[in-house]
């Protein structure tokens, strides 16, 4: 995800950044425009229809369905930003659990016991990371150093890795518990973070695995593009050949806001418009790294 400043209009307005949609949509436009201008001769020039012609009807058309696809767009603009947010609510929790969980061991592991701090350390680093692997499927091109956790090719081999991270932890609980190191107060506390961690996969997972229902992305899809390739039908008798920069135009937009709506609604890909998960485990890990020294 790429930081940057909201009020920069002229940078904004004047660069083409690679999320803009016109460096994927370029070609099409062009073959609208292409589409649009030969409409335009057949119906000007070579058929030389006039406003009489029962085809400017079709422009009424256009007039009354044009607001019941901005509604769809509208919501389905909504629906994949509520997914964006969602996840990254779920990464800001597993931050605040992962803190939480560091601050109480620091306070209830005694200071001679390094090596219980150190597996919780390494543990809760691990967590964050095989979670941000686990969601983007990118576990060849991930790198982890070895040294500091050699077990890692085992973890991404479990059925579930992340519930793997989660249940050696709750193992290194039960042992402190019978070592007597750990209350059961404080026991249920730190459960609590566990679970905690957990929640925040089982959400990312939703996200993750619960695309929008087919029908109703065949169904927008195929409205735009109805909508669109008859355009310059009915308006080409009241525009001319100025239909064609217009058809383009529309087109552009509505193209756009349907390829924005489908990177953001999986927030896990990576991309520049994505959550960056690598970056909030690596931040886990320094905060952690601090606390359980």
């Amino acid at each position: 995800m790429k930081v940057y400043n909201a009020k920069d209009w002229f940078k904004f307005i004047f660069t083409i950044h690679k999320s803009d949609t016109m460096r994927s949509l370029w070609p099409s436009m062009l073959l609208i425009g292409v589409f649009s201008t030969i409409i335009a001769y057949i119906e000007i020039d070579y058929l030389q229809l006039n406003q009489t012609s029962v085809l400017k009807n079709i422009s009424i058309m256009h007039t009354s369905i044009g607001f019941v696809l901005s509604l769809l767009l509208v919501f389905r603009t909504n629906t994949a930003y509520d997914r964006w947010w969602e996840g990254r609510k779920m990464w800001g929790k597993l931050v605040n659990d992962s803190r939480n969980l560091a601050m109480k061991l620091t306070v209830v592991v005694p200071e001679n016991r390094t090596d219980i701090k150190e597996f919780f350390a390494n543990r809760i680093k691990l967590f964050a990371k095989v979670l941000h692997t686990h969601l983007t499927n990118e576990s060849t091109k991930y790198m982890l150093d070895e040294d500091e956790h050699p077990e890692y090719d085992a973890y991404l081999k479990a059925q579930h890795p992340p519930t793997k991270v989660v249940s050696e932890m709750y193992t290194k609980l039960q042992e402190m518990s019978k070592e007597g190191i750990l209350s059961a107060e404080d026991k249920i506390n730190i459960n609590n973070n566990l679970n905690g961690f957990l929640d925040v996969a089982g959400a990312c997972e939703r996200i993750k695995n619960t695309p929008i229902p087919i029908a109703y992305a065949l169904f927008i899809k195929k409205f735009i593009f109805i909508y669109v390739v008859t355009l310059p039908i009915g308006y080409v008798f009241s525009a001319g050949y100025f239909i064609v920069p217009l058809v383009m135009f529309i087109f552009y937009v509505l193209l756009s806001i349907e390829l924005i709506a489908e990177e953001i609604e999986d927030p896990f890909n990576g991309g520049t418009d994505d959550l960056p998960t690598a970056k909030i485990a690596q931040n886990i890990g320094k905060n952690v790294g601090n606390l359980l020294k």
